[in-house]
């Protein structure tokens, strides 16, 4: 369609290319970087117009945005053009995990047993009943079942931040949902480690891989996140408190810890999560502390949601994967819903009824787990393990992108 409408152009371009020799050839496609700059702008127009017009969140407005412009309906996004977008999708998801996992007070934490308790308490059946409809219902193999659990059984922290930070939400209820969503992102991340040796232990003919992979995925993060935390402090310490240099290097140690995290196909998630749990409980001389990114989550939002979007894979819809798709979530949700029920932790059953509907948004990250995955076998052909964003019949866009960046957000 671009072309046909771009022919007038392009002749009368060839022809001014005669006299005018420093002219550059026409181009076949618009540049990748102009490209997805429209697209944040159309996801930034949409995400505004839902929430004037019908109350909701904004975030809907970018996922459609790029679900539109991308490879499954327009195509105005290529697979190529995704996958040279998608380091900023990984800056963007890291930046917000560091938000996230700076919000956690281990210390209190460690006081607050109940609250520990009650997440456990939601984690372990949200992880059971979404592996036994994958299983049992579904057909999955033990493996893929395992994976599809991994992947789904987290709340969005993401999207509950901004979520929250766009409604001005507060409260005890607030707090809970936030701090649930964010202990329940650290548990999958550890869960999904651990698949990862038992899909490699399925499918590798070397054992060695079930070993060392999940090792390498847990103590590479720790490792990238407790040196970059430490820098962070050590130069931060030396400028004056709340300074726009103490953002400066704040941002500028967790975009080398993402870059790191992305040389070492390590979780760039998993990284920049711990990096800010550890900022949180090593900063006792509050040098970060009160350094926050100002408005910085709205953009990196876009970015990460626009990209989500795009990557989904609507092309490959039916109605037999809708339905799988809708039961895989309805079991999820009750699953969380009555698990906070019956989960005690200090809070009146009512308000955990509230924090059980609070938790229910699915992780941005899900979907770039469920690739990376999918990345590391895609051979295997067709698979649920996608299965709440859509399966695909094969997997060559995860492998695609995966051979850009192999732990990506």
């Amino acid at each position: 369609m671009l072309n046909d409408i771009f022919s007038p152009v392009r002749a009368a371009w060839e022809g001014l290319q005669e006299r005018l020799f420093f002219l550059p050839p026409f181009p076949d496609e618009l540049d990748s970087l102009a490209l997805f700059s429209m697209l944040l702008v159309v996801g930034l127009l949409v995400g505004e117009w839902l929430r004037a017009r019908l109350g909701w969140p904004k975030v809907i407005g970018y996922v459609l945005a790029g679900t539109l412009f991308g490879p499954s309906v327009l195509g105005w996004i290529s697979i190529e053009a995704l996958a040279q977008i998608r380091p900023m999708a990984d800056a963007a998801l890291g930046l917000l995990m560091l938000e996230i996992g700076r919000g956690l007070d281990l210390r209190w934490l460690s006081h607050n047993r109940g609250l520990l308790r009650a997440t456990l308490s939601e984690i372990t059946p949200s992880f059971t009943a979404i592996f036994l409809f994958a299983w049992g219902v579904v057909g999955l193999m033990p493996a893929w079942a395992a994976a599809a659990a991994a992947v789904t059984m987290a709340s969005a922290p993401a999207v509950v931040l901004l979520i929250v930070e766009e409604s001005s939400a507060q409260g005890q209820v607030t707090e809970w949902i936030m701090l649930h969503t964010a202990l329940s992102a650290a548990a999958s991340f550890v869960v999904f480690a651990v698949v990862v040796g038992v899909v490699h232990a399925e499918y590798s003919d070397d054992w060695l891989n079930a070993v060392v992979h999940p090792l390498w995925v847990l103590v590479g993060a720790l490792m990238i996140a407790w040196l970059m935390a430490l820098l962070a402090l050590l130069v931060a310490a030396l400028l004056p408190k709340r300074s726009l240099a103490q953002v400066f290097i704040l941002v500028a140690t967790a975009l080398l810890a993402v870059g790191t995290a992305r040389m070492l196909a390590v979780p760039v998630f998993l990284t920049l999560f711990l990096m800010g749990a550890i900022l949180s409980f090593s900063d006792q001389e509050r040098t970060l502390s009160y350094t926050n990114l100002p408005e910085g989550h709205w953009l990196l939002a876009i970015i990460l949601f626009v990209v989500v979007g795009a990557s989904l894979p609507w092309q490959d819809f039916t109605w037999l994967i809708g339905l799988q798709a809708i039961g895989l979530l309805i079991v999820r949700a009750v699953a969380k819903v009555a698990a906070l029920a019956w989960a005690g932790g200090g809070l009146a059953a009512p308000k955990r009824m509230l924090v059980g509907i609070g938790i229910q948004p699915l992780s941005a990250t899900a979907v770039f787990m469920a690739y990376e995955i999918a990345g590391l076998y895609p051979e295997i052909g067709r698979s649920s393990l996608s299965l709440p964003f859509l399966r695909r019949p094969s997997w060559s866009l995860p492998a695609r992108l995966s051979a850009v960046s192999p732990w990506g957000a």
